[in-house]
This record gives C-alpha cells, sequence and structure tokens, in this order.
C-alpha cells in the first residue's frame, strides 16, 4: 500500500514538473527578465541615490526580498493555475475517486509549485550575482525560509483554485492582495524607517516575516526575531494544508 502511494505522489509530482518545464520560456524566464529590472532601476539607479540601509548597500539589502517576491509569486501561480486546469478538465474527479489519499493529492500538486519556485529562486540569485556580490549569513536560514514560503503560498494557490470558478478569478488574488503584500512586506525598505505605528501594522503582514526570515540568512539583520519568522511560517502552513485537506475530502467546488 505504501508503495502504491508513494508511485501516485510521484506521478502527480512529475506530472507538474513535466508541465511546467514544457513551456520554460513562459515559467522560468520571465522572473529573471523581471528581477533583473528591478536590480537595474532599485539597485543601480535608485540605490545609489538612497545610499546604505541597515548597514548595507541598498543593492545587497533589497535582494533577499526580491528573490524571495519572485518565489512567493512562481509557488503560487503555478498551483493555483495547474489545479483549476485539472479541475476545468475534471481531472481531479478521476483522482478523487481513484484509491489515492487526499494528503497525496494536495502534496503532489504542492511539490510541482515548491520545485518551480526553488528553481526560479535560483535563477533569480544567479541573476542577482550580476549585479552584487552576495553574502550568505546563514544557509540553513535561508533554505528553511525558502521552502516553508514556497510551499505556504503552494498550498494557498490550491485552496484558491478549489474556490475559483474561472480562470479569472485565480488572477485576482494576486493582483489585489499578494502583489500590495508583498510592496509593503519589507522588500525594499526597513520597517525600522517607518513610525512606531506603522511598525506594528506592518507586522500584520505574513510576507514581512518571510522577507525578514531570508533576509537573516543573507546579511544577519532582520526586522523580526528569525524564530518569529519560522513560528509564523509553519502556523499558516499547517492551517492552509488543514483547509485544503478538508476542502478536497469535502468536495467543495469540485462536486456538483
Amino acid at each position: 500500500m505504501a508503495n502504491k502511494t508513494f508511485i501516485a505522489l510521484r506521478t502527480i509530482w512529475i506530472k507538474e514538473i513535466t508541465r511546467f518545464m514544457r513551456i520554460w520560456v513562459q515559467t522560468l524566464v520571465p522572473p529573471a527578465i523581471t528581477m533583473s529590472l528591478y536590480f537595474v532601476i532599485f539597485g543601480n539607479l535608485i540605490g545609489s541615490r538612497i545610499g546604505q540601509m541597515g548597514g548595507f548597500s541598498y543593492m545587497e539589502f533589497i535582494v533577499p526580498g526580491l528573490i524571495m517576491m519572485s518565489v512567493i509569486t512562481s509557488s503560487y501561480s503555478n498551483v493555483s493555475s495547474s489545479f483549476f486546469s485539472a479541475k476545468f478538465q475534471n481531472n481531479i474527479e478521476e483522482m478523487l475517486v481513484a484509491p489515492v489519499p487526499t494528503w497525496v493529492i494536495i502534496v503532489g500538486f504542492v511539490g510541482g509549485g515548491v520545485a518551480r519556485s526553488l528553481l526560479i529562486g535560483c535563477i533569480v540569485t544567479a541573476v542577482s550575482l550580476i549585479f552584487v556580490d552576495l553574502q550568505i549569513h546563514h544557509i540553513g536560514a535561508i533554505v528553511i525560509t525558502l521552502v516553508l514560503t514556497a510551499t505556504m503560498f503552494s498550498a494557498a494557490g490550491l485552496v484558491n483554485a478549489v474556490f475559483a470558478k474561472t480562470f479569472d478569478d485565480i488572477s485576482m488574488v494576486p493582483t489585489f492582495i499578494l502583489t500590495p503584500l508583498t510592496y509593503l512586506g519589507g522588500v525594499f525598505y526597513s520597517l525600522s524607517l517607518l513610525p512606531e505605528f506603522w511598525q506594528t501594522v506592518s507586522k500584520g503582514n505574513p510576507i514581512v516575516y518571510m522577507v525578514s526570515g531570508f533576509r537573516y540568512g543573507f546579511l544577519g539583520v532582520s526586522d523580526v526575531a528569525f524564530s518569529t519568522s519560522i513560528a509564523v511560517l509553519i502556523g499558516f502552513n499547517v492551517i492552509l494544508f488543514t483547509v485544503a485537506y478538508q476542502l478536497l475530502n469535502r468536495g467543495v467546488g469540485i462536486r456538483h
């Protein structure tokens, strides 16, 4: 039974990876181009005027946030579009009636999103080396934050796809929620620059903890304690996986 479960998980995972690798020009190249523009505009042109931030050059300071931004966007969009397409083509019903545990379906789709986001994270990191010499303060912190963030937003993308009724519903959350939260998540500035009230308000934004934890791994500085960042990430992962499991078990948005 365990062997059959592993085969089912591996099959879904391979299918998801093959899906985004087949159209790599659309899935892997755009983030590299977009981040290159951020590096040129915010790093070289604007950064030279801003000077240092947090004891580092502005370019060094924003690189971890830009990498994290690409990871968040890619992990969310990969799973939301893939799961909705499978739902639209009635493939999910076939999985649900098959002797495959619900958690295998979730982990399979999420695993595909994580694989794509980690690959994009590596590509964007490689691009950043053209513009700045990256430091690595704690490799373990980088890996843990990266994996937990990619997993969290992959699971969030799945939940979004469950409720989505059209392809437009998939793009609404990234446009109206993810993008504003990301730009206000400390990617381009340190929370210490804000008045105390807005610092407190900003800490209600979960992306602050991801960017801070990731920046700590590279530079050794962060706006919130690293342990707090990891606790928040684990908490959101548990909540989203539980929600996704309950939704699929009940057939919400799938069974008619």
